[in-house]
């Protein structure tokens, strides 16, 4: 981990999360196990790879379809990748899954702790609308937050600034008050190049991305996080 410097830090009023900073996205294998068996480690990682390059690619292209089709669009391909076939039914508990994430175990403690603070809260994600709802309400985390931000509002997916720009104008605070949580580097190099403070929790102890300057600090729980906004 990196140490974070005090200088910046300076008037952070809220934290904008990637949900998988707060979740984890391993999770979904588990639900995986039980409609494939040994092939569901592989099939979740080029499920989810695909699904990440589906939204890069639609918010390149700007032919925007919601998070919830993204992640169908993506299973699709994975299951014919891996030479599966799935039942209606089991696609769409799947698809669930991703709104059944387990939170990693330092989540509940320090949402308590910053907004006891006073600092603002939001996830903002590539989730849309219903998924996000879903997932929050299942972890019992609705009261944690002063807003749920998807990124369906912009119709785009990170890293779009006009993504991005939905934490701002959904918290009515400027950019340079804001800190954002990123779990992907590619997602902390977006949200540093946006204008946000930005710290990678690297929770899985990933290679940095080339993407100069990437992110402020770097750790890998949210105890880091926490220093570096100074709570």
């Amino acid at each position: 981990a990196s140490t974070p410097r005090a200088s910046g830090r300076a008037g952070i009023r809220a934290i904008c999360f990637d949900l998988f900073t707060l979740f984890d996205p391993r999770s979904v294998v588990d639900a995986a196990k039980a409609v494939v068996g040994d092939q569901a480690a592989p099939l979740c990682e080029l499920w989810r790879t695909r699904q990440f390059e589906y939204c890069w690619l639609r918010a390149s292209a700007g032919i925007y379809t919601d998070f919830r089709q993204v992640t169908r669009d993506a299973l699709d391909y994975a299951t014919q990748a891996r030479g599966l076939t799935l039942t209606e039914q089991a696609r769409e508990s799947l698809i669930d899954a991703y709104s059944r994430l387990e939170p990693w175990p330092d989540t509940h403690a320090h949402l308590a702790v910053w907004r006891a603070a006073g600092l603002r809260l939001a996830p903002l994600a590539n989730y849309s609308p219903s998924m996000l709802e879903a997932l929050i309400d299942h972890a019992g985390l609705s009261s944690s937050f002063d807003a749920l931000i998807s990124t369906d509002a912009a119709r785009t997916f990170k890293p779009d600034p006009r993504a991005y720009a939905l934490g701002p104008a959904t918290l009515g605070l400027a950019r340079h008050q804001i800190a954002f949580s990123a779990f992907g580097g590619w997602d902390a190099a977006g949200a540093k190049w946006f204008g946000f403070h930005t710290f990678w929790v690297n929770r899985l102890n990933v290679p940095r991305e080339a993407l100069a300057p990437g992110y402020d600090a770097t750790g890998p729980t949210l105890a880091e996080l926490a220093e570096f906004v100074g709570v």
